[in-house]
């Protein structure tokens, strides 16, 4: 055998060990998400059933009908939010990610302020200790986690800077790629409202979704806007932003049936809706508001949402 053979031999061995490896480590991250995904969504369906039996029996039928206020509060602001897109074609990039970045302080605040706390305060008096009453919060906060890694592996979307991900994308339409990406923001925002009503609490529900509200404005216009952007027409960007709203309601009858139930479903609830909200923050707002170099706007909404809904915590809560 000559030395080129062997040459192109041994490269060829490399390039196939390479290949393998890369291949072994996707499978192996494949499989964690698979099981946190599973794990997650086995501890929602539980809380949920529980909840939701209660509903049907009656003891729950308050706090449903204010999360599904709640609820509907948001997907009105998203619909207002995304009209004026009907007359406008885009918007300066520095506007938008400004925009944004306001829209994730928000998120985060209310994360902080309206799930955070109230959840640590309400698991501490159920269990009788703050620090397994912090336990049972940064479970419902992995919970979350797990939920939106899955979901974010797992369902077809795609983002105006990205492009389309995830599993089976070549056979959704561009529209479907965009609404699931939508639907991946505001489910986790509905959850957050119909979480924070699950006890009647209007100190807990009254303030999130006031916020969850106001930064549904300005996102509901930032989605229409992508999507005009992409070459959708103008009726279809506003209808699709429009409809992602609905998710808010849904996501809130899902909330209240979660935390409706046993006693510590709560402060489990309040921390599931702030992990997915905080991942939500980080793993797709604040990075896409830094993609086109106007990170210190982003990062001054980002403060000044922060500012706001502190203030409309302390005002209303």
């Amino acid at each position: 055998m000559t030395g080129g053979h062997r040459r192109m031999e041994n490269i060829s061995s490399a390039a196939q060990s390479s290949w393998l490896g890369v291949w072994r480590k996707h499978a192996q991250r494949h499989v964690l998400v698979t099981c946190g995904l599973g794990f997650a969504l086995a501890g929602v369906a539980v809380l949920l059933m529980q909840g939701l039996w209660l509903a049907l029996t009656g003891q729950a039928s308050a706090s449903l009908r204010h999360a599904m206020l709640g609820g509907t509060a948001g997907f009105v602001a998203t619909a207002l939010g995304a009209v004026p897109a009907l007359a406008l074609r885009h918007i300066p990039q520095k506007i938008e990610d400004t925009m944004l970045g306001f829209a994730a302080g928000m998120m985060l605040a209310a994360s902080a302020f309206s799930l955070l706390l109230p959840g640590l305060e309400a698991g501490a008096g159920i269990l009788g200790h703050k620090g397994l009453g912090a336990g049972v919060v940064v479970f419902g906060m992995a919970l979350g986690v797990l939920l939106m890694l899955g979901l974010d592996e797992f369902t077809p979307h795609e983002h105006e800077k990205t492009g389309p991900c995830g599993p089976g994308y070549e056979r959704c339409g561009r529209v479907w790629l965009f609404v699931f990406a939508i639907a991946l923001h505001n489910l986790p925002e509905g959850m957050a409202i119909g979480v924070s009503f699950a006890r009647g609490d209007m100190s807990v529900g009254l303030p999130l979704t006031t916020a969850i509200a106001l930064q549904d404005i300005p996102e509901g216009l930032a989605v229409a806007i992508a999507m005009r952007s992409a070459g959708f027409a103008s009726l279809t960007a506003v209808l699709v932003s429009a409809a992602s709203g609905l998710l808010e309601p849904l996501g809130a009858l899902v909330g209240a049936g979660l935390s409706s139930g046993i006693a510590v479903a709560y402060p489990i609830g309040l921390g599931l809706a702030a992990g997915a909200m905080i991942f939500v923050v980080s793993h797709e707002v604040i990075p896409e508001t830094h993609r086109n170099g106007h990170q210190t706007p982003a990062t001054l909404g980002l403060m000044a949402g922060f500012a706001v809904m502190m203030v409309l915590d302390t005002t209303l809560g």
